[in-house]
């Protein structure tokens, strides 16, 4: 068990790719905390990491749109744990719709938890980090951020934020042992698509590119322990954002086509 004793925090823990995640860490022995606002979900999952890992389990709810709500999670985990060894900064969520329709309050709120939030939990963990001069932080971004297609401005926005934010604090902390990590899926089977694409179409169109969340976190539970600066899947929507870089016109053409199924 390779992580026997590791502290992980995982927020948005309680479905999708956040909850694999907490299973694949407790099979591996890590005291997981799992966070995210719905404290019903969260108990069960605690229950199920603990079988899993043999290990004491928390579960504690964060609203990560709200400050006050992400310094109660900070004091409490201080308090019950005490030094998180790896952060996994997994809320997040978007919705698809022309800029013309986006309504800027909902914005804003996409903004406070994708980035805000993320980067003040950061901070406040990073700064218990330093003087043990250890410690992981894995920053859930987006193929999104790397290559945008059209009804996804907002969205997209936030996730090439966090993949700015994820490349300078890579380089801050890197004299102090603590990695950084960034993962940028493409669509993942999640309840995620619950909000972004109820009608179900956009995962249909693209199911040949569509991930399986398990796969995914077992992936990044395995860089827990080989920390990696960048895990891109799938590997084929990888290649694309390469050639998107170095090709900006033609892979203009690819991210308002091939790739754009919303």
């Amino acid at each position: 068990m390779k992580l026997k004793d590791k502290v992980v925090l995982v927020t948005g823990g309680s479905t999708g790719l956040g909850e694999q995640i907490c299973y694949e860490a407790a099979k591996q022995g890590a005291i997981v905390i799992v966070s995210a606002r719905r404290i019903d979900l969260l108990e069960d999952v605690k229950r199920k990491c603990e079988t899993l890992s043999h290990n004491k389990a928390y579960a504690i709810p964060v609203d990560m749109s709200n400050p006050e709500s992400i310094q109660e999670l900070i004091n409490v985990v201080r308090k019950t744990v005490g030094t998180v060894d790896i952060l996994v900064n997994n809320a997040g969520f978007g919705t698809f719709e022309d800029f013309v329709s986006v309504d800027f309050e909902e914005a804003r709120k996409m903004f406070e938890v994708n980035l805000f939030g993320m980067m003040y939990l950061t901070q406040a963990l990073v700064i218990e980090m330093l003087p043990n001069q250890q410690g992981h932080i894995i920053n859930l971004a987006s193929m999104a951020g790397k290559m945008a297609t059209p009804k996804s401005t907002i969205y997209s926005a936030t996730k090439f934020a966090v993949i700015g934010f994820s490349n300078a604090l890579r380089l801050e902390l890197r004299p102090f042992n603590i990695h950084v990590t960034t993962v940028n899926p493409g669509p993942i089977q999640t309840n995620f698509f619950d909000l972004a694409d109820p009608t179900g179409e956009y995962l249909a169109n693209v199911d040949s590119f569509v991930l399986d969340a398990q796969k995914l976190a077992q992936e990044i539970v395995r860089n827990m322990i080989r920390p990696k600066r960048e895990i891109n899947r799938p590997r084929v929507m990888a290649i694309a954002a390469k050639f998107y870089a170095v090709f900006p016109k033609i892979g203009d053409y690819l991210a308002g086509g091939i790739f754009n199924q919303k």
